[in-house]
């Protein structure tokens, strides 16, 4: 049976995880045999689509046969105050995190909920990790702009995030997914905040931009409701695959936001199983060729150096490096409550 955590329903999702293969590409560093390979109980809290969970699931039961993982679901807003529910009470429900919100990794690092451990894929890592081993990246998605090439062209519409947001030309049009619920949204307001102040939140409410989560905006896309909006690459890169949907990325010219979420592992004392040893051990496939190959699957991009694999339909992130918008974690966690109630009263409000 299989778990995950929608708003309201829990259900099951456990599954058999992995045992002693090297890595396919003979650069994880080490075998593991049987006696070494992880065992017991872990309990993963993601935002990773439950699709994508899937495909994880099935990679994990090959490779840990000898270890059981649960796998909760839910939006990145919903786990952290699940999260601080728990915390609360002293205990978490969960040995690993998997959320999209970079910055979060911070918070829990300030207020020590994490084990430290340097992973043997540290080195091999094309982005930036805690020097002291907290948490490591381990997926990367884009924020990007999006349209329906059978209702407009490209040279209509805007091709900017700062167009996005003023152009006249799509005014009431337009979507975006919310970021007091999506992480990665949180983390592109705070890019987009950091670039052109809090003007940018006042142009996106006078365009009335409508605020609906990913997949109902490419719904409304299609149809013609919207003519443009701001989403995450892979969502637009499923929808490819799924339905041959011939829905357009946009690599905004002002920079794609490279949102590089991150994996941690829940300090021991407060950890659901105790299983320290083997949540290092997952964490250390995550981060190396076989579940990067896993992660590139599920349309995002590796957090390693020089990878081979990219998303089906997309280009190698280094090209979108060329051209990104900085992103800096510390605002995003120092000012995140004032960033988020700006956008509530200058856009949410505004619906």
């Amino acid at each position: 049976m299989k778990r995950f955590l929608y708003p309201a329903i829990l259900l099951c999702m456990i599954v058999p995880l992995f045992s002693c293969l090297s890595d396919s590409n003979g650069n994880n560093g080490r075998t593991l045999d049987e006696d070494s390979a992880p065992t017991g109980r872990l309990v993963i809290y993601t935002s990773i689509y439950p699709d994508v969970i899937e495909q994880l699931d099935w990679a994990l039961r090959r490779q840990f046969p000898r270890a059981h993982i649960d796998f909760v679901y839910g939006g990145t807003g919903e786990i952290q105050a699940r999260i601080a529910a728990e915390h609360a009470k002293g205990k978490l429900g969960a040995d690993i995190l998997l959320v999209a919100d970079p910055s979060y990794s911070l918070e829990l690092k300030y207020k020590r909920m994490l084990h430290s451990f340097t992973s043997r894929s540290a080195a091999a890592l094309a982005f930036d990790f805690d020097e002291e081993g907290y948490w490591y990246p381990v997926r990367i998605s884009n924020m990007v702009l999006a349209f329906n090439p059978r209702l407009h062209s490209r040279s209509s519409l805007p091709n900017s995030f700062y167009d996005f947001a003023h152009s006249p030309n799509v005014s009431g049009a337009i979507s975006m997914s919310n970021p007091l619920t999506s992480g990665t949204t949180k983390a592109a307001v705070t890019a987009l905040r950091d670039r052109y102040g809090y003007e940018y939140f006042e142009a996106l409410g006078r365009q009335n931009v409508s605020i609906q989560s990913g997949s109902v905006a490419l719904d409304k896309l299609k149809t013609g409701e919207f003519k443009m909006i701001m989403v995450l690459e892979e969502s637009v890169l499923q929808r490819h695959r799924q339905e041959l949907s011939d829905i357009e990325i946009i690599y905004p010219t002002d920079g794609t936001i490279i949102i590089p979420s991150t994996v941690m592992i829940v300090a021991n004392r407060l950890s659901a199983n105790n299983n320290t040893r083997s949540a290092e051990q997952v964490v250390d496939w995550f981060l190396g060729p076989d579940g990067q190959n896993a992660i590139v699957d599920g349309w995002m991009h590796s957090v390693r150096r020089n990878f081979r694999s990219v998303p089906s339909g997309s280009v190698p992130i280094s090209r979108l490096e060329t051209n990104s918008m900085p992103f800096n974690w510390e605002n995003s966690f120092r000012y995140r409550n004032e960033i988020l109630a700006r956008f509530e009263q200058l856009v949410l409000y505004r619906q």
